[in-house]
């Protein structure tokens, strides 16, 4: 894998359009599939509903989103309806998120989000475009990254280093069991897992996690059995293999 752009790729006059030209060029001639690692991926006609990429092997698609800065809170996406339609489908694409540095022509980090991350929550319905836009009234989505746990942002390169495959690749699977989850029931787990995350540590006692109980408790206001929830999601954790028992109420994080 190399991080520059080809030459042969400017030939837009628009700063957009080759940007898009580069980034896609790049996915296509370097990128693999952390799915099942394998080297190529193949690209969709331009302007395909949501997904742009697609794993000759294992079928998983993917979206790409690429821009000079970092992302921040808040990643600007496709139509809001066809984004939430798409959410519990197979072929529900994950996301790549790519930053490139327009003076070197070259990928500075890129991260996946896998589509299990997804869940109805970080999902946010914009405005209707005004009634004078080319578009009027079409209403587009953002992805809330910042509601997404550390572990569903998987990097491949950090900063300009290019992370070794097979880290990758493990990363990806030990959040893999959330796939066999409804959309429903991934939100408490995920919710969970960005608490147990914040503590900012590998080992964590479950009196932290109740610690988090009014928060939670603000964000499933029909729960009345928080406690109760949180014990049973650290132990779908533990027998998943995320976190690890270690004594009565203390826990680990696997690594």
């Amino acid at each position: 894998m190399k991080l520059g752009f080809e030459e042969s790729q400017l030939s837009y006059t628009s700063g957009s359009q080759s940007a898009r030209a580069w980034t896609e060029a790049w996915v296509k001639a370097w990128a693999y599939c952390p799915h099942c690692g394998h080297a190529k991926m193949s690209q969709f006609p331009n302007n395909s509903p949501v997904a742009d990429f697609l794993c000759g092997l294992c079928s998983e698609e993917f979206e790409l989103k690429s821009q000079k800065g970092t992302f921040g809170a808040k990643v600007a996406d496709g139509a809001y309806k066809t984004k939430c339609e798409r959410l519990a489908a197979s072929n529900n694409p994950n996301l790549l998120l790519m930053n490139y540095d327009r003076r070197t022509l070259s990928v500075v980090n890129l991260l996946i989000v896998p589509k299990h991350f997804f869940i109805r929550d970080i999902i946010e319905e914009r405005k209707p475009l005004a009634a004078t836009a080319r578009r009027a009234g079409w209403i587009g989505s953002n992805i809330l990254l910042g509601k997404v746990p550390e572990s569903g942002k998987i990097h491949i390169v950090r900063n300009g280093v290019i992370r070794d495959k097979e880290l990758v690749l493990a990363e990806w699977q030990k959040t893999l069991f959330l796939r066999a989850e409804s959309l429903e029931s991934r939100g408490w787990l995920l919710d969970v897992m960005k608490c147990v995350e914040s503590l900012g540590r590998r080992d964590f006692t479950l009196d932290e996690v109740y610690a988090f109980e009014r928060h939670l408790g603000d964000l499933y206001p029909g729960n009345q059995n928080v406690r109760p929830k949180i014990r049973q999601q650290l132990q779908y954790l533990r027998d998943r293999g995320f976190v690890e028992f270690v004594s009565r109420g203390n826990y680990r994080l696997k690594s």
